[in-house]
C-alpha cells in the first residue's frame, strides 16, 4: 500500500474523502456534485469518484434537480435514509430505552423496560433489558442486522473506552465498580460479532445530540446539562458549526460541592449540587417542608418514572398557584443550579449552556430566568457576559438520539464502511456475577 509523506495510505485518503462527502451531505445536503467540490475541498475528479462509489454502495441517492446559470440542470444528492440502521440505548434513571433509527435518525421502533424496583441498577437485569430491547426493535421494524452500523449506549458514570476487552463503566452513584459492560453485552450473542457496541456517558451523548441536531447547533464551545433525578453535564470545545466532528467531555458537575457539610448526596459525600438540584432531592426537600413529594405519588411499580414526573409537575403547579413552600423550594433550586453553572462558566468560558433532561425540560420555563440571574451573579463578569443559558430542544429522547450518534460518528470516520470490533477477552468473575449489583 502506497504511503504519502504524512504517513497516510491511499486507503486512508479514500476513506477520508468518502467521510468528508458523507458528512457534508448529511449536515448540509442535498447538494450537487458541483457544490460538493468547494464544500469539501476535493477536486471535481475526486468528488466524481467518491460519489460514484457511494451511490454504488447504496449510501447516496438522487434528491431532485436544480437549474444552473445557463447550463444543464444539476442533480442533487443526499444520504439515503434506508441504507443503514442505528440503535441508541439510554440506561436511564428509571428505565432502559432502546430505539432503532434509519441513517437520518428517523425513529423506526422503540422498546422500554422499567428498572424494578425503581433505581435498581443490577448489572445482569440491565444487560438483559438491552438485549431484549435490541431484539424487540429489530422485530418491530422487520429489519435484520446486515445494515446495522452499531449500538450506542448512554450510561451514568465514567466510561473507560480504552480498557482492554472493551468499555468499562465506573458508576459510583449506581453501585457499578469497573463493570465491563461492552464485554457483557457482546457475550449475550444478541448481535453478530461485526456489529459494534459503543458505550459512553449519557450526558455526553445528550451533548452530542444537542450540538448536532438541537439548540447547540452552530456553537463551538458549549456545556450541555442533563438535569433529571441526578445532574450531569458534557463540555464541548471547538465543535463544528455544521455538526459532526464534535467531541464532548463528560463533567460530573452534579458532584461539585456547593455547601460544605451540606445535605448528603447519593454518592456519599455532603453538599453536592445534585443533593440540592436533582429531582429526587428536590422532591425530598419539598416533602420535608410539608409539601407533597415522593410519598404522594404511590402507584404500581411499572409507573414509577411517571410518578416522579407527576410529583415534580405537582410541585411546579403548586408554585405557579402561589404556594410559598413550593416557590421557596424552586427558588432555592434555581439559586443552587445557577451557582453550579457559574463554576462551569468560570472554568470553561462556554458561549452556550443548554439544560436538558426530563426534569430540566419540565421545570426550565419556570426556573430559567432565576438560574440565569444567579449564574451571572456568581460568575466572573467577562465570561458571564458572553454566555447564553437556554433549554435543550430535542426533548426527553435526546440521550437515546445521542447514543445513536456514536455509531453514526464511526460511520463518518470509516467513510461509510462498517468495521468489526476486536474480539473481547473473557471477563473472569462477571459471567457468574451478573445478578449482583456492581
Amino acid at each position: 500500500m502506497t504511503t504519502g509523506r504524512s504517513g497516510r495510505t491511499v486507503r486512508d485518503l479514500r476513506r477520508g474523502n468518502r467521510g468528508a462527502v458523507l458528512q457534508k451531505l448529511y449536515f448540509g445536503g442535498p447538494m450537487s456534485r458541483q457544490e460538493l467540490g468547494p464544500a469539501t475541498g476535493l477536486s471535481s475528479g475526486s468528488v466524481s469518484n467518491v460519489v460514484g462509489e457511494l451511490i454504488a454502495d447504496g449510501l447516496l441517492e438522487e434528491a431532485g434537480v436544480v437549474d444552473s446559470d445557463g447550463g444543464r440542470p444539476r442533480t442533487l444528492l443526499r444520504v439515503s435514509p434506508g441504507s443503514a440502521h442505528l440503535i441508541g440505548v439510554d440506561v436511564g434513571e428509571t428505565r432502559v430505552r432502546v430505539e432503532l433509527f434509519d441513517l437520518t435518525l428517523t425513529e423506526l421502533a422503540r422498546a422500554e423496560t422499567p428498572l424494578l424496583p425503581r433505581g435498581c441498577y443490577d448489572v445482569g437485569p440491565i444487560v438483559d433489558h438491552i438485549r431484549f430491547g435490541i431484539g424487540a426493535v429489530l422485530a418491530q421494524a422487520g429489519v435484520g442486522t446486515d445494515r446495522l452500523l452499531g449500538v450506542g449506549v448512554g450510561v451514568p458514570g465514567i466510561v473507560d473506552r480504552e480498557a482492554p476487552g472493551g468499555a468499562v463503566v465506573h458508576g459510583q452513584t449506581i453501585g457499578w465498580d469497573a463493570v465491563p459492560l461492552e464485554a457483557l453485552l457482546r457475550a449475550t450473542g444478541a448481535l453478530p460479532q461485526e456489529v459494534p457496541y459503543l458505550i459512553d456517558n449519557g450526558a455526553r451523548t445528550l451533548g452530542q445530540a444537542e450540538m448536532w441536531f438541537g439548540a447547540g447547533r452552530g456553537a463551538r464551545d458549549a456545556v450541555v446539562v442533563l438535569f433529571g433525578s441526578g445532574v450531569g453535564a458534557s463540555l464541548i470545545t471547538d465543535g463544528s458549526p455544521e455538526g459532526g466532528s464534535t467531541e464532548g467531555t463528560p463533567l460530573e458537575c452534579g458532584h461539585l460541592t456547593v455547601s460544605v457539610r451540606g445535605r448528603r448526596c447519593r454518592c456519599g459525600a455532603r453538599g453536592c449540587l445534585e443533593a440540592y438540584t436533582g429531582a429526587e432531592s428536590l422532591l425530598a426537600r419539598w416533602a420535608e417542608r410539608g409539601g407533597g413529594g415522593p410519598a404522594d405519588a404511590a402507584g404500581p411499580a411499572d409507573e414509577e418514572e411517571e410518578e416522579e414526573e407527576e410529583a415534580l409537575a405537582a410541585l411546579l403547579a403548586s408554585a405557579l398557584a402561589g404556594d410559598p413552600v413550593a416557590r421557596d423550594v424552586l427558588d432555592e433550586t434555581a439559586e443552587y443550579l445557577g451557582a453550579g453553572l457559574s463554576d462551569l462558566i468560570n472554568l470553561f468560558r462556554p458561549e452556550r449552556i443548554l439544560i436538558g433532561g426530563w426534569a430540566g425540560l419540565l421545570l426550565g420555563p419556570y426556573v430559567l430566568p432565576a438560574v440565569r440571574e444567579h449564574a451571572r451573579r456568581h460568575a466572573l463578569r467577562h465570561p458571564a457576559a458572553r454566555v447564553s443559558i437556554d433549554l435543550g430542544s430535542l426533548g426527553p429522547d435526546a440521550v437515546t438520539v445521542g447514543a445513536a450518534t456514536l455509531p453514526l460518528s464511526a460511520f463518518f470516520t470509516t467513510g461509510g464502511r462498517r468495521t468489526a470490533p476486536p474480539a473481547a477477552p473473557e471477563q473472569p468473575g462477571w459471567r457468574t456475577a451478573l445478578t449482583r449489583r456492581g
